[in-house]
């Protein structure tokens, strides 16, 4: 009996060892970077007014509906996802996305290309963060981006009738 209990004992430490030494999806949600950065990120545009889509702009050679927040166009306006590294000054990087057909495009980002030769604008969602945001549910968690992990949070951007037609960013390099 006392070898059951100290062999069920030491497979409970092993697991929560593992637990605390294996960042996913638990260590991003309770990441006080990624929170903080999200909750200014959707600030600072909802003082812009509320999102909308009207009309396109092309944004890194792609076609892409024009996001607004407000009267401000976020396509190639990179205002605001530059004040969130700002303010962050560790690394955090911001990205808003449009809602174009299926898919979902970078149309204002601090998130570089990987040759470094500018910003990812016209870049589209992929992975397991596009599952989420399609059942209009957040994401947070590690992501590969552009072949780079980075610990992030995505969550929906909605319109006044509560239609998904974009999504916010925020995520740092691992």
């Amino acid at each position: 009996m006392v070898g059951k209990t100290y062999l069920i004992g030491i497979l409970a430490a092993c697991s929560v060892t593992m637990t605390l030494l294996m960042p996913g999806v638990a260590y991003a949600q309770a990441d006080a970077r990624v929170q903080k950065s999200m909750e200014l990120l959707r600030s600072m545009t909802a003082q812009l007014g509320t999102p909308k889509v009207e009309g396109r702009e092309s944004v890194g050679g792609k076609d892409a509906p024009a996001l607004y927040f407000g009267t401000t166009k976020t396509n190639n306006n990179f205002d605001i996802v530059d004040a969130i590294g700002k303010e962050d000054g560790k690394g955090m990087t911001a990205t808003l996305f449009v809602k174009g057909g299926d898919e979902y495009i970078r149309v204002a980002t601090s998130v570089p290309k990987p040759d470094g030769s500018g910003r990812a604008i016209g870049t589209v969602l992929a992975g397991p963060a596009l599952e989420a945001i399609k059942q209009g549910k957040a994401h947070y968690g590690e992501v590969p981006i552009l072949g780079v992990p980075y610990i992030t949070g995505y969550e929906p951007i909605k319109n006044s009738s509560g239609e998904i037609i974009g999504v916010y960013y925020v995520g740092y390099k691992k």
